[in-house]
C-alpha cells in the first residue's frame, strides 16, 4: 500500500511538474544588462527614388566595453500600394510591416553620416567611418563610397583631420563635411622653449562646454567637388578664418547646413558672436557653392536660428527660429524666406507648441514636423502659406520625423516608455502607424512587460497636472508597491512616451517599483505658458506640482507611502536636493545624478552664462532681489533639514553642472550625518555613456533603492 502510494504520489508531481511553466520559457524582465543588449537604431536616408531606405543600427558589448553598427538596407511600400501585416509589434501593439532586409554593412566602428548619390556607373552609398592617412598609422574618420552591385567599399577622403557631418550635393556634383580647423594657440606654441608646459590661458568664457574643454579649433563647413573621373577636387572652407562654429556644439548635426536643390548655394547655421557664453543669437547663412562670402539672412532675430532647409523647387528656405535672446528653451517657430522677394514669414503664427525636425514634401507645398502635445510627441503638416496646421499621428509614442513619402505618408521614428527607436510609417489620412522594422523583435518576444497609464491631478493653483504612471509587470492591485517619484530635467523637456537608457521606466518597474512621472511646471506640450513658469521659479509652483502629484497618487491603495523615493538628475537633481529640505517626511531615499545644489557657485563655474541668466534672472551679485531669490531656491539653504538617505551620482567631465555640486552637496549629507553615498564617473560628463559605466550605474542605483524602500 506504500509502495502504491509513493508511485502515486510520484506520478503526481510528475503531473504537476508537466504542468508548470519551463524555467527557459517563463517570461523574463528587463535588466541592466540586457539593456545593452537592445539595438539602437540611427541615421536613416531613403533613396531618391523612394523605394529603399538605408539605415545603421549600433549593437554593443558589454564585455568589451563598445559597440560598432551595420548599415541596413530595406525595401519602402510603392506609392499607393497597401500595406501587408505580418503580425503586431510587441511593446507597440502597431501592425508590423512585412519587408525585406539586407545588411550592407556589419561591424563598423564611428558609422555614420550615411547617404545616396546617384552617379553614371550607378547607385552609390555615402558614408562616413575609419579610415586611413597617409603617414599615420591611426584611423580617423574618413569618407567611403559604396558600390552597391559589387558591395564594394573605396575609402574616398584622406584629410588627416578627419571629417564629419557629411551631405552629397543634391544634383550630384559636391560634397559638403566639416572639419576642425585649428585657430588658437597653445601654451607650448605661444612659448616655444617651454614644450613641457602644461596649462591653458585662458581670456573669455566658453573655455569648455558641456563635456569638452576647448581644443584650440573650430569646426568648419567644407566643399569637394566630384570630378568627371570619380575623384574629390581639394575641399575649400566656407568659414574661412571664423572663430565659430558649424554645426553647433554640442548636439548639432548636419541638419545645420543644406544644399539647394539646384545644388548653387548652401545655407549654414552659425553663431558668430563675441559673446557665445552668453547670447544664443546663431544666424542662417547662405553662400554660392561657386565661390564668395557669407550672407546673413536672419539679421535682427536675437534667438537660436537653427536647420536651414530648401524647398524642393527652390523657391522657399525654411528654418527653426527662437524669438527671445537668451532662451534656450522658447518655442521653436518656422520661418521662411521667399528667395524671390526676399521675404521672411512665421508659418507657426498663433500656434501654442513648439517644432522640431521640419520636412518638405516632394511636392513642396507642404511641410511636416513633430511637436511636443500632452506628454507624447506628435507629427503635424501644414501648408506653404501656414493656413492649415493638423495632427497626422495619434496614440502614445513619441515619434519623429525622418521624411515624407508620397501617397500622404511619413516615415517617423517611434518609441514608447516599453520600448526604444524602430522605424514607422504614418499613413496621414488614417493617422495609423505601421512598424517597418524589428531590430528588437527578438528580446521583446520573451520579455514581461509594465502597464503604463496616464493621469490628470489637480495642483495647488488650480491647474491640472499630467502624470505617466508606470506598474510593474505583475502588477496586483491588492498588494502595497514602493514608488519612485521621478523628476525631470531640464528645466524644459518634456516627459514624453520615450525610453531612456539611463533613466529607463521600463527598467524601474521591472524591477518591483510604481514610478510616477509628473510633467510639472516648466515643461513643454501643454502651451508656452506652462513652459515659461519655470523660469525665475526653480522652488516654486515646480516643486509643489510634483509633491502634489505624489500626495495623490500615495492615496491610492497599492502605494505604500512610507516606501517613497524621489530621483532624478540635472534640475531633476536639483530637485532632489531641493526636496531633501522641503518635502516633509514624503520620502524614504534619495538619488540625483549631475544635480544643482548650490546656486551661486553653480553661476560662477557653469559654461553657457545664458541659461543661468534667463532661469535665475542674472547673477546673485546683481542686486538685492537677484539674492534673494538665489536665497529662496538654492538648496543649500535648506541643508540643516536634511535628513533622507541620499545617493549621489556625478562624472568628472560634467561641465554644465560642474562636479563640485555633487561634492558640495555630498559633503554637506556626511557633516550632518545623513546616510549618503557617492558614485564617483572620473571619466563621465552630464551623461553615462559607457556600458559597464551605465550596469554600475543602475546596480548602485537599484541597491540605494532597495536598500531602504524594500
Amino acid at each position: 500500500m506504500n509502495q502504491r502510494f509513493t508511485m502515486f504520489f510520484v506520478l503526481l508531481l510528475i503531473a504537476i511538474g508537466l504542468c508548470m511553466p519551463s524555467p527557459a520559457l517563463a517570461a523574463e524582465r528587463l535588466t541592466p544588462e540586457n539593456l545593452w543588449q537592445l539595438r539602437r537604431i540611427g541615421e536613416s536616408q531613403v533613396s531618391p527614388d523612394g523605394s529603399q531606405l538605408i539605415y545603421t543600427v549600433t549593437h554593443y558589448d558589454l564585455a568589451e566595453n563598445s559597440g560598432t553598427s551595420d548599415l541596413v538596407l530595406v525595401d519602402l511600400p510603392k506609392t499607393g500600394e497597401p500595406f501587408t501585416a505580418s503580425g503586431t509589434a510587441i511593446g507597440f501593439d502597431t501592425p508590423q510591416f512585412a519587408t525585406n532586409k539586407q545588411v550592407l554593412l556589419s561591424n563598423i566602428k564611428g558609422l555614420n553620416s550615411i547617404g545616396w548619390l546617384a552617379t553614371s556607373a550607378g547607385t552609390r552609398i555615402t558614408y562616413i567611418a575609419p579610415g586611413a592617412v597617409e603617414g599615420s598609422e591611426d584611423s580617423v574618420p574618413q569618407v567611403w563610397l559604396l558600390d552597391m552591385g559589387t558591395n564594394e567599399a573605396t575609402q574616398w577622403t584622406h584629410i588627416a583631420e578627419g571629417v564629419a557631418n557629411l551631405k552629397v550635393s543634391p544634383v550630384g556634383t559636391h560634397l559638403a563635411f566639416t572639419i576642425d580647423v585649428k585657430l588658437d594657440e597653445t601654451v607650448n606654441e605661444l612659448y616655444d622653449d617651454l614644450p613641457k608646459a602644461d596649462a591653458r590661458i585662458i581670456d573669455s568664457l566658453l573655455y569648455r562646454h558641456w563635456n569638452q574643454w576647448h581644443d584650440f579649433a573650430y569646426s568648419h563647413v567644407h566643399l569637394a567637388s566630384i570630378e568627371s573621373d570619380g575623384s574629390l577636387g581639394t575641399p575649400r572652407d566656407l568659414m574661412i578664418g571664423m572663430r565659430a562654429d558649424c554645426p553647433l556644439a554640442p548636439f548639432g548635426g548636419s541638419e545645420h547646413f543644406a544644399f539647394s536643390p539646384d545644388g548653387k548655394e548652401i545655407a549654414l547655421t552659425i553663431k558668430l558672436v563675441n559673446n557665445p557664453a552668453e547670447s544664443t543669437d546663431s544666424s542662417i547663412f547662405v553662400a554660392s557653392v561657386a565661390g564668395g562670402s557669407l550672407k546673413n539672412i536672419t539679421p535682427g532675430m536675437p534667438g537660436y536660428d537653427t536647420e536651414p532647409s530648401y524647398s524642393p523647387d527652390g523657391r522657399y528656405l525654411a528654418w527653426q527660429s527662437m524669438e527671445r535672446a537668451g532662451f534656450e528653451a522658447d518655442r521653436n517657430r518656422i520661418m521662411m524666406l521667399d528667395r524671390n522677394t526676399g521675404k521672411t514669414t512665421e508659418l507657426t503664427a498663433g500656434l501654442d507648441q513648439t517644432t522640431h525636425n521640419v520636412r518638405w514634401s516632394d511636392g513642396g507645398n507642404q511641410l511636416y514636423f513633430d511637436s511636443e502635445h500632452l506628454g507624447t510627441q506628435q507629427v503635424y503638416r501644414m501648408t506653404v502659406n501656414g493656413e492649415a496646421i493638423e495632427q497626422v499621428s495619434d496614440g502614445w509614442f513619441d515619434f519623429h520625423v525622418v521624411q515624407p513619402l508620397n501617397g500622404n505618408r511619413v516615415l517617423v521614428t517611434q518609441q514608447n516608455t516599453l520600448r526604444p527607436n524602430e522605424l514607422a510609417v504614418i499613413d496621414c489620412e488614417t493617422r495609423k502607424c505601421w512598424t517597418l522594422t524589428g531590430e528588437n523583435d527578438a528580446p521583446f518576444a520573451s520579455l514581461e512587460l509594465p502597464k503604463v497609464e496616464q493621469r490628470w491631478v489637480r495642483a495647488t493653483d488650480g491647474a491640472s497636472i499630467h502624470n505617466w504612471v508606470i506598474l510593474p509587470p505583475d502588477f496586483d492591485p491588492t498588494k502595497k508597491y514602493p514608488l519612485l517619484v521621478y523628476c525631470q530635467g531640464g528645466p524644459q523637456g518634456q516627459i514624453g512616451q520615450w525610453f531612456s537608457y539611463r533613466w529607463n521606466f521600463h527598467l524601474m518597474a521591472a524591477k518591483g517599483y510604481i514610478v510616477l512621472a509628473v510633467n510639472r511646471r516648466g515643461l513643454p506640450g501643454f502651451g508656452q505658458q506652462w513652459n515659461d513658469q519655470i523660469s525665475g521659479d526653480w522652488g516654486g509652483q515646480a516643486m509643489q506640482d510634483i509633491l502634489a502629484a505624489t500626495d495623490e497618487v500615495c492615496t491610492e491603495s497599492y502605494v505604500d507611502a512610507k516606501r517613497v523615493a524621489a530621483v532624478g538628475a540635472s534640475f531633476g537633481g536639483y530637485t532632489v536636493y531641493w526636496l531633501m529640505g522641503n518635502h516633509q517626511e514624503r520620502f524614504s531615499a534619495m538619488i540625483a545624478h549631475c544635480g544643482v545644489f548650490n546656486l551661486e557657485s553653480m553661476y560662477g563655474s557653469t559654461e553657457e552664462i545664458f541659461f543661468t541668466d534667463w532661469d535665475l534672472n542674472g547673477p546673485y551679485w546683481k542686486s538685492a532681489d537677484a539674492q534673494a531669490e538665489y536665497n529662496a531656491f538654492s538648496p543649500h539653504r535648506f541643508v540643516g533639514k536634511w535628513r533622507t538617505p541620499l545617493l549621489v551620482i556625478h562624472g568628472e567631465k560634467d561641465f554644465r553642472v560642474p562636479v563640485t555640486q555633487g561634492m558640495e552637496a555630498f559633503t554637506a549629507a556626511q557633516l550632518e550625518g545623513v546616510p549618503s553615498r557617492f558614485l564617483y564617473f572620473p571619466g563621465e560628463g552630464h551623461w553615462v555613456s559607457s556600458p559597464q559605466n551605465s550596469v554600475l550605474w543602475n546596480r548602485v542605483f537599484f541597491d540605494w533603492l532597495d536598500k531602504y524602500l524594500k
